[in-house]
């Protein structure tokens, strides 16, 4: 059953983006805004709208333009793909008939008419340009005067066929397999297939940070091709980018009653044009940064804010989009809105999951009390579910930690109402206080593993208590490499800031990007800290396909002066770069997790790690040692002064890893085997439960020459003989017979 369901999103995915584009039923090609590209132009256009229809060759015009220019014009057509120019010819309004631009007069100039194109001038249309998803076209044209030849305009239109790679389907495909193999992972684990599970969340979150990894390109204010601009546009839904109807209105009307002015983009689009900038804003000096700049400056000062928020106008009157408010325009949702979207998708994340996990637990029971699965299945999650309800809302903290980091630091430029800046202030502190005091707290109890068993892996896979709650941050890194998360967060956060802070300029975002991910490549290629080679090889290999995208990146913010053909080419192998190893990752995850369901034994599919960790690892239903074989286990590591309570880096009673880190000092607490009264058999805590840092089913002390039995623990003679006996000196052991405990906790 799931092979099949995964077979049939994989084969979606594939067909979505072989198909790409729910494409009109006609070919044509289409222009939704006029751009200025000279400076002072005499010619603008706040609303201009295009269509060409080559099956009765003739195009749709309506435009309303404001002109300066007085006299007889000849326009002078330049149309180029991806930089390179394949049409260059010029056209005299008046030999063509064009009512209204000969002569052309000073006003404004509303058109809206059909103009017959003729077969000449189709024929020059190459096919592909109806059929090429995400066609980056560009149609410039000079107003140059009859009389003298001087430029007195320039414009240029954006041309696109109607057919994308930002597609609805793809965006449910890839949310759908996400989802799938995280609950597959978590499936896997209460069946009590720790290692396979291991190793699918590992590949799991490593393909979901690769998504926001991606969409993170598109938030960049970098001027991207159209292609990049679509491909990015599939991974929003990643950082809770999702565009609902009425969640929009609702979003709308909190922005208003909390003091905001939220923005009306979408409803003037029947009357002025929105450029989906593609090309740096120097491009357009005057009729963009610099001419909202200086109406910024001469307004009063109430007005301000507003337009801080706002989008920047150009001189022509029609809105000029890029970054972050480009991503916002392009899924549908208001610039001010933006914000409230992320936080209100991730916060209903939270809620579906709690709910979702509270239901199978009372499923579980259910089905345990009519006997429809055995009493021993998920028995580990029915017992401990609050602790594992607490590890998966850690792990949604860090799932969700990037969308809310940009988001969070991004309202507080925008500052789009007093009380969204307040839940920014709110979510951004308290996630990365969490996720920094979880990861302080691995590292103690990793240090603490260190000081007590001189290897850090013991306490933090030893304890399904703290495995479930804190495993999240560590169990993806070899057990020596439990620090790691540090610079996972740390890479994360820096990386929010530049998104969010930089959104004025593209050349620090770019060369930002270049170091952080250069600094992350050979982090991971020097230190490779993840639990095994195959799970390193797939994490170096998405840190140099993001290495390689910033290097993309730095070309597109043309520091290097470079064709517009270079950028175009760049584009188009940036999408196939990342569509090909985004489906290679994807085919990987959903082979690896569908042979696990098809084994009987899914753990022997993947080596065991050389931590040792999975000696370590027991489950809370095997746990029914009694005192002596604690008191066996201290004398065999040599712990004489026995356990001691007090200490409790993990917060809960019931954890086992209080008990393994409570050692040293309080012998009255340590049951001598001989003294123990009869029917009163081990240890008990405050739960009545014996609770054992020894897994039972072990031998306590491996023979080396034979199977040979250890001592009985209710023979007090033997164990005193034994002692007595022994009368080699402490040092002569350690350095010449390891102890069998030590070699099974990973000590040599």
């Amino acid at each position: 059953m799931w092979f099949s369901a995964l077979r049939s999103v994989l084969l979606l995915s594939i067909f979505s983006a072989v198909l790409p584009g729910v494409a009109a039923e006609e070919p044509m090609l289409v222009s939704n805004s006029l751009n200025t590209c000279q400076e002072n132009s005499m010619f603008t256009a706040s609303l201009f709208k295009v269509v060409y229809t080559p099956n009765n060759n003739t195009a749709f015009l309506n435009i309303v333009a404001t002109s300066s220019v007085e006299g007889s014009v000849v326009f002078d057509i330049a149309i180029s793909a991806y930089g390179y120019t394949i049409i260059q010819t010029t056209i005299d309004p008046c030999k063509v008939g064009l009512a209204g631009l000969c002569p052309m007069t000073a006003g404004k100039i509303p058109l809206k008419f059909n103009l017959p194109v003729g077969e000449e001038a189709a024929s020059q249309i190459p096919g592909i340009a109806y059929n090429f998803p995400d066609l980056d076209a560009t149609v410039r044209v000079f107003l140059n005067m009859t009389d003298t030849g001087k430029s007195v305009a320039c414009v240029e239109a954006d041309i696109s066929n109607g057919k994308t790679v930002d597609l609805i389907a793809v965006k449910w495909v890839l949310a759908i397999i996400a989802g799938l193999i995280l609950c597959s992972s978590a499936i896997i684990n209460g069946l009590g297939h720790s290692n396979a599970a291991a190793h699918i969340a590992s590949g799991a979150l490593s393909l979901f940070n690769f998504f926001q990894a991606q969409a993170m390109l598109g938030l960049t204010a970098i001027h991207l091709p159209p292609v990049v601009q679509s491909w990015t546009q599939d991974f929003q839904w990643s950082m809770g980018i999702i565009n609902v109807d009425f969640m929009q209105d609702i979003f709308t009307w909190y922005q208003r009653a909390t003091g905001g002015s939220p923005s009306t983009i979408f409803d003037s689009l029947t009357t002025v044009s929105v450029q989906v900038e593609k090309r740096a804003l120097s491009a357009l000096p005057e009729t963009a940064v610099n001419l909202y700049r200086r109406s910024a400056a001469i307004l009063p000062r109430a007005v301000g804010p507003i337009l801080k928020r706002a989008n920047v106008m150009t001189g022509s009157g029609s809105y000029i989009v890029f970054g972050i408010q480009r991503v916002a325009f392009r899924g549908g949702i208001e610039t001010t809105n933006l914000f409230m979207t992320g936080l209100t998708f991730f916060c209903l994340l939270v809620v579906f999951t709690i709910g979702a996990v509270a239901a199978f637990k009372g499923l579980c029971e259910l089905a345990v009390k009519q006997k429809w699965m055995k009493g021993d299945t998920f028995l580990e999650f029915r017992n401990g579910w609050l602790t594992v309800l607490k590890g998966i809302l850690f792990r949604l903290t860090l799932i969700g930690y990037p969308q809310m980091a940009i988001l969070c630091l991004w309202e507080f430029t925008q500052v789009d109402s007093p009380a969204e800046v307040v839940l920014a202030v709110f979510f951004i502190v308290g996630m990365t206080v969490t996720l920094g005091w979880a990861a302080s707290k691995v590292i103690r109890i990793a240090r603490r593993s260190v000081a007590m068993h001189r290897n850090p892996a013991y306490i933090l896979f030893s304890d399904p208590q703290a495995l479930n709650k804190w495993g999240f941050l560590y169990i993806q890194f070899r057990a020596s490499a439990y620090y790691f998360i540090i610079p996972v967060l740390g890479y994360t956060l820096i990386k929010a800031m530049f998104i969010a802070f930089a959104q004025g300029s593209s050349t620090a975002q770019a060369i930002g990007f270049l170091l952080i991910e250069a600094g992350a490549l050979i982090t991971a290629s020097v230190l490779r800290p993840w639990m095994d080679k195959s799970t390193n090889s797939f994490n170096i290999a998405i840190c140099a396909v993001n290495f390689i995208n910033a290097i993309f990146l730095l070309i597109f913010s043309d520091v290097f002066n470079q064709p517009p053909l270079v950028n175009g080419v760049i584009g188009l192998i940036l999408f196939f770069l990342n569509a090909i190893f985004a489906t290679v990752l994807l085919i990987m995850v959903i082979v690896s997790t569908t042979l696990v369901f098809y084994r009987k034994n899914p753990d022997g599919r993947y080596q065991f790690m050389a931590d040792d960790r999975a000696s370590f690892m027991k489950s809370q239903s095997q746990l029914t040692g009694t005192t002596e074989l604690d008191a066996l286990a201290a004398t065999a590591r040599g712990d004489k002064a026995g356990y001691k309570h007090g200490l409790d880096l993990d917060d809960d009673n019931e954890s086992i890893s209080s008990a393994s880190m409570r050692r040293r000092t309080d012998t009255s607490n340590l049951a001598v085997p001989g003294t123990i009264p009869n029917g009163s058999y081990g240890r008990s805590n405050n739960n009545g439960s014996p609770s054992s840092p020894v897994d039972p089913s072990v031998p306590l002390f491996p023979a080396t020459g034979g199977p040979q039995r250890a001592p009985s623990p209710y023979n007090g003679s033997s164990t005193s003989s034994r002692a007595q006996n022994n009368s080699s000196p402490p040092g002569y052991r350690a350095q010449n017979n390891a102890s069998p405990w030590q070699r099974g906790a990973g000590y040599d």
